[in-house]
């Protein structure tokens, strides 16, 4: 069973309903808590937000908005939630029908890299002059910039991306001998080990790497680049460089590997469950907001997760991570957008107001908050891996291009090919 209940877990179980799917108008404040403010008329956002921890739930936002409601309640947001499944689809048919909404709330692959390399964003870099984008993290910085100079996106909250195993099953299979408790690191070579151990002791399936899809690829991407200290772009996120010795290498060692199998039917939410199910010893795709939720939401859970950071031969291993906050699409309305700037400076420069914007993704804020998640033991275990997070690469030209030819490539392998050939094609593939 689990160790404890954090914070983030009664949070999230307190609020936990299904996301919304129709736009739904916040509740305009009472005539009492109407303040003067800079706007003589009425403006309506609409605000699309990803499922980022509770920034996908409803009610959790209109918590979120309160305050916002009373400064300006001449601005009214209303609010649609979308899903990772057709969130995009729903993106792209309205900007196609010129419906696209004001503000959005996601990460700096979609914000940065796709919609403002398309020049659908409106660039925000007024307002990366403020005290609060001082304090930003410099690599978060970067990754919020456009190759341009531009800014498309206010970052909010980042996570660190990585793995989990089944403390109990390492337990019992005397395999936790392999892994660094304390720093949560583990050797190349002990994670060799480690599987070997665990298919002796009877678990047929340690791992998979899955491959049915882009779902979840930052951690196949992550598995492959540590191994052998290889690498998925340049330093310069200027082209990618998958079709490295070491990054062979370590396809190598996967493929051959016992208790290890690439799977196409599988993409990293079904990993996730097959893990929690206790059918698999370890999972690749994993994060501090999806152990809280699993722990709410999955009957079958019934082990210790331990959360790890994936094996290297150097010792240092590199995490990616996502960087999420708010931007604007640039829908030729300039009441609209100062209007839309204006609630994102509320929500950002405010520091008990930024706080609970963070607090609301159940991940980390992008500028230095040691304090923020004291009383919460579940993201203080998940904040270890902050020091091991390496630069943002998910803004490299072409990138949507590349997260197909990885799976694709994935699958070619899992079906026999040579990895060399496979991944040969993968860079003939991607400009």
């Amino acid at each position: 069973m689990k160790r404890y209940y954090s914070l983030a877990v009664a949070l999230l179980a307190a609020v936990s309903l299904p996301a919304c799917s129709q736009e739904e108008p916040v509740p305009a404040p009472s005539p009492e808590t109407v303040s003067d403010t800079l706007f003589n008329e009425d403006i309506t956002l609409s605000l699309w937000t990803y499922p980022v921890g509770n920034w996908g739930n409803p009610t959790a936002l209109s918590s979120l908005l309160t305050e916002f409601r009373k400064a300006y309640p001449q601005i009214h947001i209303s609010v649609k939630c979308l899903d990772y499944t057709t969130g995009d689809d729903k993106i792209y048919e309205a900007l196609k029908n010129g419906t696209a909404p004001d503000l959005v709330f996601e990460s700096s692959e979609r914000l940065v890299a796709a919609w403002g390399e398309k020049g659908l964003m409106v660039d925000l870099s007024d307002l990366w002059e403020s005290k609060y984008t001082e304090q930003v993290y410099p690599f978060v910085r970067s990754a919020c910039q456009h190759n341009d100079g531009s800014y498309y996106i206010l970052p909010i909250c980042m996570s660190a991306h990585c793995m989990a195993i089944n403390y109990d099953l390492f337990q019992e299979a005397d395999a936790l001998r392999y892994i660094d408790e304390d720093s949560r690191t583990w050797s190349t070579e002990n994670f060799i080990h480690a599987v070997e151990t665990l298919h002796a002791f009877g678990q047929e399936r340690v791992g998979t790497v899955y491959c049915g899809g882009q779902g979840g690829d930052q951690g196949t991407r992550a598995l492959v680049n540590n191994l052998y200290g290889g690498s998925f772009t340049d330093n310069t996120h200027t082209h990618y460089t998958v079709d490295s010795e070491e990054n062979i290498r370590a396809l190598e060692l996967l493929s051959n590997l016992e208790g290890i199998s690439f799977d196409p039917s599988l993409v990293g939410s079904d990993e996730v469950d097959l893990f929690c199910r206790g059918e698999l010893a370890m999972a690749f795709c994993w994060n501090g907001t999806l152990e809280v939720a699993q722990t709410i939401q999955n009957p079958y859970l019934n082990f210790d997760i331990f959360p790890m950071a994936f094996p290297t031969d150097s010792g240092q291993p590199k995490l990616s991570g996502g960087i999420w906050g708010l931007g604007i699409f640039d829908n030729k309305d300039e009441a609209k957008i100062e209007a839309a700037k204006t609630f994102i400076r509320f929500m950002t420069e405010n520091n008990e107001q930024y706080t609970k914007c963070v607090l609301t993704s159940n991940f980390w804020p992008v500028r230095e908050m040691q304090d923020i998640y004291d009383n919460d033991k579940l993201m203080s275990e998940y904040s270890i891996f902050i020091p091991y997070m390496t630069d943002y690469y998910q803004n490299t030209p072409y990138w949507a291009e590349a997260r197909t030819a990885w799976w694709k490539m994935l699958q070619k392998i899992s079906q026999g090919a040579d990895i060399r050939t496979a991944v040969k094609e993968f860079s003939t593939t991607v400009p």
